[in-house]
């Protein structure tokens, strides 16, 4: 990935994409699993429609790829080195910006 297509998928990622590359982070899930994990860390439910969505334009960047379907019908989806990269990158750029808002909130 150049680093304009990193830049520009960066750009793109909304919360809730944020959340789910977290989510798939530490192990390949499918969808339901994804939905639980996030609801029970942030008490915000994502709905079928909205994740799988989210599933299309990560996959599509790169940033993840599903697995093959598991005996329940479901597909689990995993992250991809360039997701965990693009990733950790929005982490580091979060903190940063939360030391900042610290930093102002201060003075």
């Amino acid at each position: 990935m150049s680093r304009s297509d990193k830049a520009e998928v960066d750009a793109k990622l909304s919360e809730p994409a944020v959340l789910v590359l977290a989510a798939l982070n530490g192990e390949a899930k499918h969808g339901y699993a994804i939905i639980g994990d996030i609801e029970r860390e942030t008490a915000r439910r994502l709905g079928p429609g909205t994740l799988y969505g989210i599933l299309a334009r990560l996959e599509s960047a790169g940033l993840i790829e599903p697995l093959e379907m598991e005996d329940r019908g479901r597909v689990p989806y995993r992250i991809t080195g360039t997701g965990r990269r693009v990733l950790s990158e929005k982490m580091a750029s979060l903190q940063r910006y939360q030391i900042t808002l610290r930093s102002l909130a201060a003075r």
